[in-house]
């Protein structure tokens, strides 16, 4: 094998230098041999040794020019199909046959950098903006059901055991209003209760209150009214017995509140215990919008936040509403919260179980703000990139905040001044896959 002729210490010279040594060796072995061929006797074994040297010296320097002439090659060829094809000469596309095209190559840039050339600027359709604070505020978008609102519910309970005569509302959805009759019982105890203020009512006015016995009527009386009023009769029916001086065997209840029949939990005929519900109302003067929030959507909704709700069958009806509630307990099998805005309804017009849409807005403040098409998500992390010079790129993580119009807030990792690609950011993000075989985003979590 050829060993260099090269004087010791040379080899950690340049590339450029070590080229100049052998050029020089290889003058010096051309005249030498030149003044041998001129003399009339000289060794053919010197003279072949010569040219053999000259041989050796000349392929390498040659073999050195080709090696330097490809190194510095800033081209390849490449498929516009199929970008993966890179070719170093001209030819056709192995995969789909199409000729290939010349690519200019870029110099090397650091981690998270990338140049690229003016044809990719335009092609890719790339601009910049200058990112500045704005006014953001956020609207998020619910889908709801209007129920009724737990705390303008009312039911009718029965005060004594009995059983029910008559009921006055038999139908679910029947307006009660405020003392009409409910429902007729018939209970022992409360006509024992009706007998001994008629008989204390009787005594009185046979004896007066003469205390004979030490026994004082009125107290009676009094006592005895007040059983009755404790267990639901009213002063109107009260008086009507004493005037009649006669019990019926049946006693009619009245509403004390009005609403809607949302439940009737007897029939006529039943045996009711003493506490047994009859009947449940609701009023729906107010109604409850209940709408459904995942987890990453509850760090937006606050009790401060502006509610309007859109009716869905009554396009042009929207209502402002107030959040009266978050369920501080999240579903573990759908990770899905309740929220409840309650909203009038004067003429009751709406109807639980209506669907409705609920928009809550959170109040505007001054921060960063960038377009939504600026920003490159993945499930842990958020990136944009920045322009650092002349066709030069750089990726930088950010952390996001509310969405609204187009807009996205940046809480960190921009300064404002910085010039930010806003358009055609995705492209770039491919391009710098493409050229380095990763993604500037793996293993970014913010």
């Amino acid at each position: 094998m050829y060993k260099s002729n090269l004087p010791q210490g040379t080899q950690g010279f340049s590339q450029g230098t070590q080229g100049i040594l052998k050029s020089n060796t290889r003058k010096i072995l051309e005249l030498n041999i030149i003044s041998l061929i001129k003399k009339p006797c000289v060794p053919c074994g010197k003279t072949l040794l010569l040219f053999f040297l000259l041989f050796i010296i000349s392929c390498g320097t040659k073999k050195q020019e080709a090696v330097q002439k490809e190194t510095v090659s800033d081209k390849y060829y490449t498929c516009s199909m199929h970008p993966q094809i890179m070719e170093k000469k001209q030819g056709k596309c192995p995969i789909c046959g199409m000729e290939l095209i010349v690519i200019q190559k870029t110099a090397a840039t650091n981690l998270g950098e990338i140049k690229l050339t003016d044809q990719q600027i335009l092609l890719g359709n790339i601009h910049t903006d200058t990112i500045k604070n704005g006014v953001i505020g956020d609207e998020l978008a619910l889908t709801g059901t209007l129920n009724f609102n737990q705390n303008k519910t009312s039911s009718y309970s029965s005060r004594v055991a009995g059983r029910i005569e008559k009921l006055y509302f038999k139908t679910m959805g029947d307006y009660i209003n405020t003392g009409d009759k409910l429902f007729d019982i018939y209970s022992e105890d409360l006509n024992s209760a009706k007998q001994e203020y008629l008989t204390a009512k009787e005594q009185k006015a046979k004896l007066g209150n003469s205390n004979i016995g030490g026994v004082n009527y009125d107290n009676l009386i009094t006592s005895a009214k007040n059983k009755l009023l404790l267990w639901g009769m009213n002063e109107a029916q009260i008086n009507a017995l004493s005037k009649s001086n006669n019990s019926l065997h049946s006693t009619t209840f009245y509403s004390n509140t009005s609403g809607y029949v949302t439940s009737i939990d007897v029939k006529e005929g039943d045996y009711l215990m003493e506490g047994g519900t009859i009947v449940k109302l609701a009023d729906i003067d107010n109604l409850w919008v209940e709408a459904q929030v995942y987890t990453s959507q509850l760090s937006y909704i606050n009790s401060q936040a502006k509610a309007i709700v859109q009716i869905i069958d009554m396009p042009e009806k929207e209502l402002n509403g107030t959040i009266e509630f978050v369920n501080p307990e999240i579903n573990p099998d759908t990770r899905i919260n309740l929220i409840r805005v309650s909203i009038p309804n004067t003429h009751h017009l709406l109807k639980p179980g209506m669907p409705a849409y609920v928009f809550i807005k959170n109040p505007k403040h001054k921060t960063l703000t960038l377009p939504t098409d600026a920003i490159l998500r993945n499930t842990n992390s958020a990136i944009v990139w920045v322009q650092t010079g002349k066709n030069e790129f750089k990726s930088k993580m950010v952390e996001t905040g509310l969405e609204e119009n187009g807009l996205v807030e940046i809480k960190s990792g921009l300064a404002e001044g910085e010039v930010i690609v806003t358009s055609g950011a995705y492209l770039i993000n491919s391009e710098y896959i493409f050229k380095n075989g990763s993604d500037p985003m793996s293993g970014m979590k913010m």
